[in-house]
């Protein structure tokens, strides 16, 4: 297992291209499983949620060829319906097969999923969607037990107490892509992720509207053909970069992104002072203004994204005054706060609140990550702290971000790796 060491102090300046998107391509790769034609998706990022997809494709028939940011995804002529409790417990956005499988092959036994620790994430939305196209489903031993002769459209609320969300809907809309007749979900997620999935279903052959508005509608289609597609730039790596360059007083520029999918954060950055300049697919971020304190609340899209929260969290430690963080996403996702007070920071929780009072100075400090951005948060609070950061188990970073030490390196940072 591998640690981050880190020498804080670097001004951050240059240029960097962004990798495609985790959370659309999970989806997007589940979705191949209601083709027997080939598939081909570039814009793929090397990281350990891709590899493990992959392999629970590999372990349902298809054979997936990986090279450079190609992935290739085929029919083996061999089926398999189950996915095994070793591969879908660790990572959450596996359990996207269920629905796909479901459509395909009229059954399914999916594990229960896993991921990060940052709190309940039940799966009710899913299975209650599912059920609602027709599926018969039982929890056996830790596995969800599909079976459906035959999809039919429905007419399906998918709000949860938080919002709407993102793999329920994914899983319910490639569901009901083979199913008869039509199906409209109210309150979908509108997310930009769920956008690239549908777009991608539709080339398939899927008949979908209304997709990125919270009505989404689907038509069911007897057959599904094999496409080429290219995936979106990660919104997220995107925002981790602008904020590696505010906290360290840089100047970066960031190509290959689509900036109108990050309107909530580049809107409160620049409400708070920060410089930034919005072209085609780049954004240039300049550290020329002092930054202001402020109040920010996490909300499903096009709010402000819980995937942002950590980092954001990073920064606003170091800026004068106090800042409030709401989290109404995963209000339990609060696990890097005692770890960014143990560089200095002044944080205090009271139920889904952060109160951030701005330190002048972060120190260098051991920490230790327990999810995947609060993996980028401890890394973005050593870019500035004073003397060496070693942040462990990083593996939760490897699962979402690619090669984001060599990336901010080349920017000027002083990053390395050493075994635990």
């Amino acid at each position: 297992m591998d640690r981050l060491i880190i020498e804080g102090g670097k001004r951050l300046q240059g240029e960097i291209g962004i990798s495609g998107s985790k959370n659309a391509l999970l989806p997007i790769l589940a979705a191949t499983l209601l083709t027997d034609e080939p598939c081909r998706i570039s814009g793929v990022p090397c990281l350990r949620d891709t590899s493990t997809m992959i392999r629970i494709l590999r372990s349902l028939g298809k054979n997936v060829n990986f090279k450079n940011d190609e992935i290739t995804v085929k029919s083996s002529g061999h089926v398999n319906t189950t996915a095994e409790y070793k591969l879908v417990s660790t990572m959450r956005a596996s359990f996207c097969v269920l629905g796909p499988l479901l459509a395909k092959f009229k059954k399914a036994r999916v594990s229960l999923p896993g991921g990060c620790v940052i709190g309940l994430r039940p799966v009710d939305l899913h299975l209650k969607g599912l059920r609602a196209l027709g599926a018969c489903l039982d929890i056996d031993k830790g596995y969800v037990v599909a079976r459906a002769d035959r999809l039919s459209g429905a007419h399906i609320y998918l709000g949860g107490a938080f919002g709407s969300s993102v793999l329920a809907t994914a899983n319910v809309m490639m569901a009901a892509t083979k199913a008869y007749g039509i199906t409209k979900i109210e309150s979908a997620a509108c997310e930009p992720e769920i956008v690239d999935l549908a777009k991608f279903l539709n080339k398939m052959g899927a008949r979908i509207k209304g997709f990125g508005t919270p009505l989404i509608e689907i038509e069911g289609v007897r057959r599904l053909q094999g496409v080429e597609y290219r995936i979106i730039p990660d919104r997220i790596e995107a925002g981790t970069f602008i904020i590696a360059a505010l906290i360290t007083g840089g100047d970066v520029k960031l190509v290959n992104v689509i900036w109108q999918h990050m309107g909530a954060v580049l809107d409160k950055l620049e409400d708070i002072g920060a410089d930034i300049e919005k072209a085609d697919k780049t954004i240039e971020v300049k550290s020329s203004r002092p930054l202001r304190a402020t109040n920010i609340t996490t909300l499903p899209y096009p709010g402000f994204p819980t995937d942002m929260q950590a980092q954001m969290m990073a920064l606003m430690s170091l800026v004068p005054g106090v800042s409030i963080i709401t989290e109404k996403v995963y209000p339990d996702r609060f696990m890097h706060i005692a770890e960014l007070n143990r560089m200095g920071a002044h944080i205090q929780r009271q139920g889904p609140h952060a109160i951030i009072e701005g330190v002048g100075q972060l120190c260098g400090a051991k920490v230790m990550a327990s999810d995947l951005r609060a993996s980028a948060c401890l890394i973005l609070a050593g870019l500035v702290a004073k003397g060496i950061t070693s942040v462990s188990r990083i593996y939760h970073l490897e699962r979402g971000y690619e090669n984001l030490d060599e990336k901010l390196n080349s920017l000027g940072a002083r990053i390395c790796r050493e075994k635990e």
